[in-house]
C-alpha cells in the first residue's frame, strides 16, 4: 500500500481566499461563534519542539466512516472550511513533511505560492517559503512533477539508499540515513532535520502509511481533522492510517472541536506532547 491516496489539498483553494474571512461554532470549550484565526494564528508549535526534533503537527480531512479519499481522490471530501483550516495550518510550521506518494499522486508544486499564506508567515517571522520534506524508503522520486521542476522550490530527502541529489531545476538535498546506526528512519530523519536544518515545527500532510510510522515512532504530537458529514461505504478507498496496529492504541486529549456546514473540526494532543 502507498501514500498515493492522503490528500493534498494545499492550492485548491483560490489564490485570494482569505482565512479571516471565515467563521466556525465551537462546539468544545466556550460554545459560540468563533473566527478561523482566533484559533489558528500564532500558534507558536516551534516554542514547544522536543529538545532533539521538530514538534509534529499531522492534518487529514475523511469521511464519517474512515476514508480519505473517493473514487480515489482526496479532493471531493473537504469543503471550504476544510480548505481554510489546511491553508491556515501551512502558515504556522517551519517546514511540510509530505510521503512521496503524496507528492507524485497529486502531482505537488511549491507549496506557499499564495501572496496572503506567504505574508502571514513573513508576519510570524517564519521563511515565506519554507522547505518541503519527504522520507523515501525505495529512494524513488517522482522527479516529473511541478515541485521538483521549479527553481523556486526547496526539498528536503531523507533515505536510507545511497541516492544522489537529482538533477532538477529545484534546489534538492539528500541526506542518507543508516538505520542501523542512525536508529529508525523517521526519527533519525527528525533528529537531523532539527540539529543540521533548524526546523523546530513540523505540519505533516500525510499520507496514511507516513502517519503510521510516525505515530509507531512516537513522532507525532498534534493531530487536525475535518471529520466530513460523507459516507464511503467501505470499498478500495484507504483509511486514514494503514499498517500495523498500535498497542496499546493511543489516547488523544481534546483541545476543541468546531462545526461548519455539518462538518465537524478537532484539535488532539498526543500523549508525550511537550505542551
Amino acid at each position: 500500500m502507498s501514500d498515493d491516496m492522503a490528500r493534498a489539498r494545499a492550492e485548491r483553494a483560490p489564490t485570494g481566499y482569505g482565512p479571516a474571512q471565515m467563521q466556525f461554532n465551537r462546539l468544545l470549550p466556550d460554545p459560540g461563534p468563533v473566527e478561523l484565526t482566533d484559533l489558528l494564528h500564532g500558534l507558536e508549535l516551534a516554542a514547544h519542539a522536543p529538545a532533539d526534533r521538530p514538534y509534529v503537527v499531522s492534518n487529514f480531512a475523511a469521511t464519517l466512516d474512515g476514508r480519505i479519499a473517493i473514487d480515489g481522490r482526496s479532493g471531493g471530501i473537504g469543503d471550504d472550511g476544510d480548505h481554510a483550516v489546511f491553508r491556515h495550518l501551512r502558515t504556522q510550521a517551519d517546514a511540510l513533511l509530505v510521503g512521496t506518494g503524496t507528492i507524485g499522486h497529486e502531482q505537488y508544486g511549491r507549496p506557499i505560492r499564495a501572496a496572503d499564506l506567504r505574508e502571514i508567515r513573513a508576519r510570524a517571522g517564519l521563511d515565506p517559503a519554507p522547505p518541503l520534506v519527504t522520507i523515501t524508503r525505495s529512494g524513488r522520486l517522482p522527479l516529473e512533477i511541478p515541485l521538483f521542476q521549479d527553481p523556486e522550490s526547496r526539498v528536503i530527502v531523507y533515505t536510507p539508499q545511497a541516492l544522489a541529489p537529482p538533477r532538477v531545476p529545484a534546489k534538492v538535498q539528500v541526506h542518507r540515513v543508516d538505520e542501523e546506526a542512525d536508529g529508525p528512519l523517521n526519527t533519525a530523519a527528525l533528529r537531523h532535520l532539527r540539529a543540521e536544518h533548524g526546523v523546530r515545527s513540523l505540519l505533516c500532510e500525510g499520507g496514511p502509511l507516513l502517519l503510521s510510522a510516525l505515530l509507531h515512532e512516537r513522532l507525532v504530537d498534534e493531530l487536525f481533522l475535518t471529520t466530513a458529514p460523507l459516507l464511503a461505504g467501505g470499498g478500495p478507498e484507504f483509511p486514514m492510517t494503514s499498517g500495523a496496529a498500535l498497542s496499546p492504541p493511543q489516547p488523544l486529549e481534546l483541545v476543541w472541536a468546531l462545526e461548519r456546514n455539518g462538518s465537524i473540526y478537532t484539535r488532539h494532543r498526543l500523549p508525550g506532547s511537550q505542551r
